[in-house]
């Protein structure tokens, strides 16, 4: 009766590991985790064998005084020779008599599987130690390399792995918290990470230890994961271990406001740590690169301002960042800017008036008049699905459309939402400038120059793929980040250009108007400012505080008469003429 038990009970056991190493396997593996299908799979069979022997040892040690202690000890100790291929059968046919007849062949056959198995998760634990041992050699061996380490293995890593390794061959990337698995996905991914000669951890970025590594040679960390929380741990982890190497960087990929607050907080010492915006990165490149385009597409006729109609189709992640970026982007002379967002989220309007208080305020959104101030007409459409009538019929009530920026949170649908508005504006007569998210790389590889079945192009720029945005040129020391340094140190510090987002923010979008400025050949603005006219000098000094005051209100801050930073309240927030002196000549570009 004992063994059947006994036997029923460990039954149980490994079948309920097995599907609940099933159902971990099949979620998405969270950074830090110790309930792995293995593990789980290992504690079940090591579990379900000193059950099978518990009955045994009861029988054998039924009258001893410590027969329970001998019990349990000697489960145990042969459960081990078990994982060792040291277990011996002859026991368990020996006492097969404990279960009853109807029992005995199920009960060997499974005992068996448990001998079987056994000894092969031994053999995957100690080739996995291995795999670890071989990691910590290769590690070892590249001490004077310049190495750069990623915190997962994922297709954005892959894609800024490969542009490092092809801009300079020796360098060693290493990927941590990688886990071997039968799934296509990670399989082709370690596939790559091998191609370009990558070592991989299976330990997290945070527990691998990087100390022993030539204080001469540079190594950077990338925090890359989709967890914003554990990319913060993960951070906040290696500046409080490696706070003082002056030859480490951390760069962490994160989008939220909690990060920014907490990350400016901890560096402290010479570690530099860089926070990096995907989504603000990608709006500031693509207008730094591409923004001309939105001002050669604006309609209007000779002598008179131009219309920069934009149409934002999508108000998530980054059609809130090119929302914002327009406001302040398009304040350009003999240039006019009305914007239409339109959501499926009926508290669309709201969220973004929340966000940008004074940007949405009465006071200043659709006011053209006000002289020194930034002039801009900002619509929200709340609650309109874009693949309904109902926006076809607000669409139509827009008379001019030069500008398409989509962004619905899904490839396809913004591909076919883009396609769909060149087809829908061009029976309208119009043929604006149309952008589009599309994250996956060989998708806009595809549609570069794509055209109807009558060989129309639909010129339509795809814009956001892991390879153009996760590449060297791009992440490190970029060509506009330079021009945004230059334009902070003629007032800051460079520490403090990198460690506070506010500063390096601002001279972005500083950099950007500049070039912007100098394509639409602003007057003077290709001068020095002493080498200016008096109406030059001015012109251009107007139309950088219109910048300023709509870049600042996109940024969330108000009018105040004193400025605080932390309540986003500034006293310069007021029409041009209404500023001191010493504030008017701090606007010369």
């Amino acid at each position: 009766m004992q063994g059947t038990i006994a036997f029923g009970i460990a039954a149980f056991v490994l079948i309920a590991a097995v599907i609940w190493a099933i159902g971990v396997k099949r979620m998405r593996y969270k950074r830090g985790r110790m309930l792995t299908s293995f593990n789980i799979i290992f504690a079940g069979v090591a579990i379900a064998s000193i059950i099978i022997f518990i009955p045994i040892y009861s029988q054998m040690f039924e009258a001893d005084r410590y027969g329970f202690g001998k019990m349990f000890l000697l489960s145990i100790h042969n459960t081990i020779r078990l994982f060792i291929v040291d277990g011996e059968f002859a026991i368990i046919m020996d006492n097969i008599g404990l279960v009853g007849e109807e029992l005995r062949d199920v009960y060997a056959m499974f005992a068996a599987v448990l001998f079987v198995v056994a000894p092969f998760l031994t053999f995957g634990f100690v080739m996995s130690f291995f795999r670890n041992v071989s990691a910590y050699k290769d590690y070892y061996l590249k001490y004077y390399s310049e190495m750069y380490v990623f915190s997962e293995l994922n297709e954005r890593s892959i894609e800024l792995a490969r542009s490092l390794k092809s801009n300079k061959k020796n360098r060693t990337i290493v990927f941590t918290d990688v886990f071997d698995s039968d799934d296509e996905y990670t399989y082709e991914l370690m596939a790559q990470a091998y191609e370009v000669g990558a070592i991989l951890f299976k330990k997290d970025i945070s527990i691998v230890n990087f100390a022993f590594h030539s204080k001469k040679s540079k190594l950077v960390f990338f925090i890359i994961g989709k967890d914003d929380d554990e990319n913060v741990k993960q951070t906040l982890s290696l500046i409080n271990r490696y706070n003082d190497n002056e030859n480490m960087s951390v760069y962490v990929f994160t989008t939220s406001v909690n990060s920014e607050l907490i990350l400016s907080k901890a560096v402290t010492g010479k570690i530099k740590v860089r926070r990096i915006n995907e989504v603000q990165s990608l709006i500031s490149r693509h207008l730094y690169d591409n923004g001309m385009k939105i001002f050669d597409s604006a309609i209007g006729g000779q002598g008179e301002e131009k219309l920069i109609s934009a149409v934002i189709l999508g108000k998530g992640q980054h059609g809130t960042e090119m929302a914002k970026a327009l406001s302040w982007f398009c304040q350009m002379d003999g240039y006019r800017l009305e914007m239409n967002i339109f959501d499926a989220d009926k508290y669309a309007e709201s969220q973004f008036s929340y966000e940008c208080p004074e940007l949405m305020h009465p006071d200043y959104n659709h006011d053209f008049e006000t002289v020194g101030e930034a002039h801009y007409s900002i619509h929200v459409h709340a609650g309109v699905n874009v693949e309904t009538t109902e926006f076809l019929e607000l669409a139509e009530k827009i008379e001019k459309v030069t500008y398409v920026f989509v962004s619905l949170g899904d490839d396809e649908k913004n591909i076919s939402m883009a396609a769909k508005m060149r087809s829908w504006l061009l029976k309208r007569g119009q043929f604006p400038k149309i952008d589009a998210i599309v994250k996956n790389a060989d998708k806009k590889k595809a549609l570069e120059g794509v055209t109807n079945y009558s060989g129309q192009e639909y010129e339509i720029d795809f814009i956001g793929d892991t390879v153009t945005s996760y590449s060297e040129e791009v992440i490190f020391e970029s060509d506009i980040e330079m021009e945004a340094l230059k334009r902070h140190l003629k007032w800051g510090k460079e520490e403090e250009f990198w460690k506070f987002e506010y500063n390096y923010r601002s001279s972005v979008a500083s950099a950007i108007h500049k070039k912007m400025k100098t394509l639409c050949k602003i007057p003077g603005i290709e001068k020095e400012p002493s080498e200016r006219t008096d109406t030059e000098r001015r012109n251009l000094r107007v139309l950088e505080h219109r910048r300023w005051n709509a870049y600042m209100r996109s940024e969330g801050f108000t009018y105040a008469e004193k400025r605080n930073n932390l309540a986003k309240t500034h006293h310069c927030l007021v029409p041009f003429d209404e500023l001191p002196l010493k504030e008017q000549e701090k606007d010369d570009d």
